[in-house]
């Protein structure tokens, strides 16, 4: 028996990178899923991959996770074509490097309102389904910034140090309901768009260095060596789902390879 054999998962922020590998690997321990991003053309394909590969059912939506009404509307139609929600993985996230003198304040607050308020929001419409069942697990992805801070990078470490608190909390809220929220902090994930897209040019042109000088600094900081991969991820998220994790809430575990302060 699969893992998480014919739950109903939620996975934000499902279009690409660790998100629709997390929401491949939720269809492969048995789950059937709705996926959601911002952008709904990447999402409905990996919707469609998903599928094709897996054979369970997976809804493909586009959601704006900092929307009350898009939150409201992605849990309606979970319910509705799965008459409830088991599980919901949290991810959709931004990130943009800049100091305190060139961060704009619409930039600033346009991640706290993706990173924490959208989180809050998901979790909230998703409890009133679980809290009927009395039972349910959440799984925010957050990251090791949200432990220790970030130099240049205030509003995303801000956001992911919120989100652990509020984990704490709404475990110790939903706990009567049988309802669990852990959340994961993975270590830098250099395959991530994260990482390809923004971190190696923002820190190649802060340090004076090369990309690959950067992956071989930050990775000469890590006790193991290595980045962080998306089935190092997925092994923990999965576990934490699952009832294997059934006496663990209100948890922010690392996965980063032993890496936790600089």
């Amino acid at each position: 028996m699969k893992l998480l054999h014919d739950k109903i998962g939620i996975v934000t922020g499902a279009a690409r990178g660790l998100g629709k590998h997390l929401a491949m690997r939720l269809a492969e321990e048995g789950c059937h899923l709705v996926i959601c991003d911002i952008d709904e053309d990447e999402v409905k394909k990996t919707g469609k991959e998903v599928e094709q590969a897996t054979k369970r059912k997976v809804v493909s939506l586009k959601v704006d996770v900092s929307k009350e009404t898009d939150a409201g509307n992605m849990v309606d139609i979970a319910v509705k074509e799965f008459s409830g929600i088991d599980l919901l993985i949290s991810n959709a996230a931004l990130s943009f490097s800049k100091s305190i003198f060139e961060f704009d304040l619409q930039s600033w607050k346009k991640i706290i309102d993706v990173n924490l308020f959208g989180y809050f929001l998901c979790v909230r419409e998703v409890a009133m389904i679980m809290k009927k069942n009395k039972s349910g697990s959440i799984v925010q992805i957050n990251s090791r910034t949200g432990k220790r801070g970030s130099s240049k990078n205030s509003a995303y470490a801000a956001s992911k140090g919120g989100g652990i608190v509020l984990t704490q909390s709404l475990s110790a809220e939903l706990a009567e309901f049988n309802i669990r929220v852990n959340c994961v902090c993975p270590g830098p994930m250099f395959e991530s768009d994260l990482w390809q897209k923004v971190l190696f040019d923002n820190y190649a042109k802060r340090f004076g260095i090369t990309k690959e000088e950067v992956e071989k600094k930050y990775t000469e900081e890590i006790p193991l060596k290595r980045g962080c991969k998306y089935e190092d991820v997925a092994n923990m998220v999965v576990f934490l789902l699952s009832d294997q994790a059934s006496y663990m809430t209100g948890q922010a575990i690392n996965v980063t390879g032993g890496g936790t302060v600089w």
